[in-house]
């Protein structure tokens, strides 16, 4: 396919998604960050947005034949830069995370994500081309589940390696498992939650889970941010306090409210009004991502873009569920909103790959 017919066949549907909620976003950010020590992540977000665009862009014009032949290099190298992280990483915030490459630190957990989704597409596009798949077909990609997901949870980051079993978990259903398979499945992953839970989290995370039931009973301790979250979040009512008008952020009442927590400032500042169009902007993502899905040439192609939308949707249910007091606490983005350099450009990555998918179906 010629360079010049992929910029004809351009989609742009994605690419306005994406700015379209970072702009959100970077308002956001000054809101919470205008007048205090951490301004500077604004400009910091902007150069990091302007790199993700750039590789969004550049990635829709690779061929998604290339997509498919390197997938499991990919994958592999991603694993060998976990081990690395392990032996050389950057120690913050009491985790072992990060690379440091000068001044930039990159977190290759994040981009396992994607990687994940590379080997899983080519695996069962290739043994499992049928739409329907047995349990059996189903328990032999475990062996790309497990090694990444025990890795990056030594980092600790047990967020993100339940994001891994997530993808694996829409990426089989998508493949047609049996509903007896379903259940076995289903089965299998409360027991080895019952076992993960006695012998292998680490005491914090176990209080988090169960402050999560009652975040009132350890106020002042654990279920400090919970509360803080959802006192921010109930005080917009309906149309909200206005722009740059959130107590939380003012009074440094509410942690990380740059990362993890910006929709619990966003909807103090902007109400019950801004958060549904916010969240609408994220289902147009999300049609957008299953119309090209469902339209796509090639079984690899589907798979590889249901791993994506598994991505997305991961992060935006699991953050805005766990600052909402429905899920339990755990250092999880929300896409083009929270900062964060290493998640933007997984997103980038994300929409510049879909977008070649999306090129190539609409050339023939």
């Amino acid at each position: 396919m010629s360079l010049r017919k992929k910029t004809l066949k351009f989609d742009f549907s994605l690419i306005f998604c994406m700015i379209g909620l970072f702009l959100i976003g970077i308002f956001n950010l000054y809101s919470i960050t205008e007048g205090q020590s951490k301004s500077y992540l604004v400009s910091y977000q902007i150069v990091w947005f302007c790199l993700s665009l750039s590789i969004a862009f550049g990635f829709s014009f690779i061929s998604s034949n290339n997509l498919l032949r390197y997938s499991y290099w990919i994958f592999f190298f991603n694993i060998l830069l976990l081990i690395l992280v392990l032996v050389l990483g950057k120690v913050g915030m009491g985790a072992q995370r990060w690379i440091g490459i000068g001044p930039i630190r990159i977190q290759p957990s994040e981009f396992m994500k994607l990687s994940l989704i590379f080997a899983l597409a080519r695996w069962f596009s290739e043994k499992s081309p049928d739409q329907s798949v047995s349990l059996k077909e189903t328990l032999l990609p475990l062996a790309f589940v497990l090694p990444p997901m025990f890795l990056i949870y030594k980092q600790p980051d047990l967020g993100t390696s339940l994001i891994l079993l997530i993808i694996y978990s829409f990426i089989i259903f998508y493949r047609g498992l049996h509903w007896k398979s379903i259940f076995k499945v289903a089965g299998l992953i409360l027991l080895a939650g019952i076992l993960m839970y006695s012998f292998l989290l680490k005491s914090y995370q176990k209080k988090r889970i169960l402050t999560f039931l009652n975040p009132y009973e350890d106020a002042k301790d654990a279920g400090y941010n919970a509360i803080q979250s959802e006192i921010a979040i109930g005080s917009g009512l309906f149309w909200g306090k206005g722009f740059n008008k959130s107590s939380q952020a003012s009074l440094n009442f509410l942690p990380e409210k740059h990362t993890d927590f910006v929709f619990s400032i966003f909807s103090e500042e902007h109400g019950f009004f801004g958060s549904v169009i916010l969240i609408i902007l994220f289902a147009l993502l999300f049609y957008r991502l299953i119309s090209i899905a469902k339209d796509a040439n090639r079984i690899f192609d589907s798979i590889f873009v249901i791993g994506v939308v598994a991505i997305f949707f991961s992060h935006i249910f699991v953050n805005i569920g766990m600052v909402s007091g429905i899920l339990p606490i755990v250092g999880l983005p929300l896409p083009f909103m929270s900062y964060g350099g290493s998640s933007l450009l997984l997103f980038g990555m994300c929409i510049g790959f879909v977008n070649s998918i999306s090129t190539s179906r609409t050339i023939f």
